[in-house]
């Protein structure tokens, strides 16, 4: 039996989010159902996480296993020729047989973007805010989240994860002409957690939140202390880390 790792591109804006539903087009519903015409069998595509309804992914990352021999350019090449303009497998090779996407992730990014300006070729890709940030100001409330944390109240409360745990390794802006970029990186995200964390802390920024505001946030493990999400579509998975 071989073990295949895979990385994705995908456009979210279509799609439900990553995970399989009974009712709504998903990523790894239409990679599956391709991966298996090409193989002529049923595969378990394995993925490093859920990613949200309209996020992206530079570097989604999952596995499945199989009994074939397959070879890395005809196989990418047939998948990618039976899915939609939207998904692309970008990379392929072949991993130890007992290798998971999802449970030996170490680490994972995600990007958040924010233009300042209108503009038709970032409209599906970042979330438009005319007001201009202080990065510095915004750093500043970002390093309060860094650390091991209960997120409960920036977690969606449909989230059903009993541990609600996570490691913030890093959490930076940055200011790159007309658009502003978060960047975080975790050992794990709860559900909606990085467009809770994105909306606090431009809440912080906006409102001159006190030095404890944040830590109280925390603390509550309440999801009503916490601000409103942004939008999904400025969210993008960048790298999964093993």
């Amino acid at each position: 039996m071989k073990n295949y790792k895979i990385i994705i591109q995908y456009d979210g804006t279509p799609f439900c989010g990553w995970q399989i539903q009974k009712n709504g087009k998903t990523v790894q519903g239409l990679l599956t159902d391709a991966i298996s015409t090409v193989l002529r069998e049923k595969v378990i595509l394995n993925g490093s996480g859920r990613t949200d309804a309209g996020v992206h992914a530079f570097g989604q990352c999952a596995n499945f296993r199989t009994e074939k021999v397959l070879s890395e350019r005809e196989f990418v090449y047939s998948v990618n020729s039976i899915l939609p303009h939207e998904i692309s497998i970008v990379d392929f090779n072949e991993v130890a047989y007992n290798f998971h996407a999802r449970f030996d992730a170490k680490r994972r990014i995600y990007y958040y973007l924010i233009t300042h300006k209108k503009s038709p070729f970032y409209f599906d890709y970042a979330m438009f805010r005319l007001m201009n940030t202080d990065i510095n100001k915004l750093n500043h409330y970002s390093r309060q989240i860094i650390g091991k944390y209960d997120f409960t109240s920036f977690a969606k409360t449909a989230d059903q994860s009993e541990n609600k745990f996570c490691t913030v390794y890093d959490a930076r802006w940055k200011k790159l002409g007309n658009l502003t970029l978060f960047r975080i990186e975790a050992d794990r995200f709860l559900h909606s957690m990085v467009r809770t964390f994105v909306g606090t802390l431009l809440d912080a920024h906006d409102n001159n939140f006190s030095e404890l505001a944040i830590p109280n946030i925390i603390q509550a493990k309440d999801r009503t202390t916490a601000s409103e999400a942004v939008t999904a579509k400025g969210l993008f998975l960048y790298k999964v880390i093993y």
